[in-house]
């Protein structure tokens, strides 16, 4: 039985600048299984985040083949893979991209198509922020935003998160603890995780660790 989440076959992404053709990915072979926690790793320009826009369907390869739960991709309609996207990935990033003006509780339920306030209450409360729903983003630490930004990111129960550097604003601390958070979800509810970092360190909690260069992926370790 086939248990890939995602298969990257012969990915090239391809960006014109001026007369120049930059390959952002260049080949890209790789399956990931359902489950499973990856850390990316790589030089700037290695395209990583490239990577990610692509297994986000915020992008679609300009040769080759991407499927998410066996679903190819480019051959889904826009609204299909909007749907795909809401359904299937929790997004986190560096910039937590959180609404200053709205509560904590209200930045989670954004993604969703139905408020449900329980649910969002019961994710704050996994992230330890039980007392802080009401909270603005100023109104709270760094290491709080990001939990927040992490249960932004569960409200629609993802089969994937896919996080760019989502500890690069934070102190070792605040670091490792968003780190081990993501390994409880991965462990204990069978969240798959990918994340791009340039911490060797905040890489060991992942169970493989990619290494991209030039568009490619030029040393895989577990």
């Amino acid at each position: 039985m086939n248990n890939h989440l995602i298969e990257f076959n012969n990915v090239w992404k391809t960006y014109n600048m001026g007369s120049e053709e930059i390959n952002a990915l260049a080949g890209l072979n790789l399956t990931l299984d359902d489950g499973s926690f990856t850390a990316v790793m790589g030089p700037s320009g290695s395209g990583k985040s490239t990577f990610l826009h692509v297994a986000g369907i915020l992008d679609m390869p300009t040769k080759g083949t991407f499927k998410l739960n066996g679903k190819e991709t480019s051959k889904l309609s826009v609204k299909e893979q909007a749907k795909l996207r809401r359904n299937e990935i929790g997004f986190i990033f560096q910039r937590l991209n959180l609404i200053s003006q709205l509560s904590a509780i209200e930045n989670v339920m954004l993604p969703m198509i139905r408020e449900d306030f329980k649910k969002a209450e019961e994710i704050l409360g996994k992230m330890g922020l039980d007392s802080k729903y009401n909270k603005r983003p100023g109104q709270l630490s760094g290491g709080e935003q990001q939990r927040v930004a992490i249960a932004r990111a569960l409200i629609n129960n993802p089969s994937i998160i896919l996080a760019d550097e989502p500890t690069g604003e934070l102190d070792t601390k605040n670091a490792n603890s968003i780190m081990q958070l993501l390994q409880d979800l991965n462990q204990d509810d069978g969240v798959s995780i990918v994340v791009v970092t340039h911490n060797p360190n905040l890489a060991s909690f992942a169970d493989q660790t990619i290494q991209m260069r030039d568009g490619q992926i030029v040393n895989s370790a577990e």
